[in-house]
């Protein structure tokens, strides 16, 4: 079950798990249990309660229909700021560096 959207929706939102309990009436332990994997099968009245405060609906929770999205395009966005054609260069290497760590 795809539950690690409801972490990444909480941090989008700004959301603490405190807030979220408050929020959705889950208590907080729930929520703890949820999130660190300790729950993989939550009750459906609560991921609901969830979902309607993260505004996802229960079909968002489901890999199947919803699998993994691997980035094809890494995009950065600075308000403002003009770079060089060195600068520019290095960003691109740093890139390049970044994916040369992978493991094969």
């Amino acid at each position: 079950m795809g539950l690690e959207i409801i972490a990444e929706y909480k941090k989008k939102m700004n959301l603490t798990t405190e807030e979220l309990s408050e929020k959705s009436g889950v208590p907080v332990g729930t929520l703890n249990k949820i999130l660190s994997g300790a729950t993989k099968d939550p009750k459906l009245e609560t991921l609901k309660a969830i979902a309607k405060v993260l505004g996802l609906s229960l079909n968002d929770f489901d890999d199947k229909q919803n699998p993994p999205k691997t980035p094809s395009t890494l995009a950065a966005h600075f308000d403002g700021d003009d770079y060089t054609e060195d600068e520019l260069k290095e960003i691109y290497n740093f890139a390049e560096f970044v994916r040369g760590k992978r493991k094969s």
